[in-house]
């Protein structure tokens, strides 16, 4: 037996926006690729956390998966608590990540470790931390990083003029 209902009795509610969504193919799972960020990339040190980050041009795609754009992973020490303290911390940056990992963004494999203060931290100054986290890579490892540019002549170091002493 079925329910029907009338259609007047959807009046006046909102329908929910799609999910975001943050797939499989955008986190980092693999024990060697958290070792090989950590290894081989490079940090960047905020109030809230630390996040290592590689670009994958370095780093041979799985199982032949090209992959583009962010992989993120992180990682809790038992050092900030117990598994439901480390949980939600996995909970809150997972939550930040999704909301503003840039689409499509470099291909890098990033690792975030935070601190015990994210468990106390507003929702919103966490998801800021996170999204400067993910400019300052994109600046290093984008197109427009500052070693792929020409240096200026203003920015020389070396002088315009040759001053010989007689």
């Amino acid at each position: 037996m079925t329910v029907s209902v009338p259609e007047g009795s959807n009046e006046g509610i909102e329908p929910r926006p799609p999910k975001a969504v943050f797939p499989r193919g955008s986190r980092l799972l693999r024990h060697a690729d958290f070792e090989r960020v950590y290894k081989q990339g490079r940090r960047h040190f905020s109030a809230l956390m630390t996040v290592f980050y590689l670009e994958r041009t370095r780093v041979q795609p799985a199982k032949g998966k090209a992959g583009c754009g962010l992989r993120v992973g992180f990682t809790v020490g038992r050092a900030l608590g117990g598994a439901v303290q480390r949980n939600r911390m996995k909970r809150r940056l997972r939550e930040a990540v999704r909301l503003t990992r840039p689409r499509p963004g470099p291909g890098a494999d990033v690792v975030i470790n935070p601190k015990k203060v994210v468990l106390t931290t507003g929702f919103d100054l966490l998801m800021n931390e996170v999204r400067q986290a993910f400019v300052v890579i994109e600046k290093k490892l984008g197109t427009g990083s500052l070693a792929s540019k020409p240096q200026d002549e203003k920015d020389s170091k070396s002088p315009k003029h040759k001053v010989e002493n007689p």
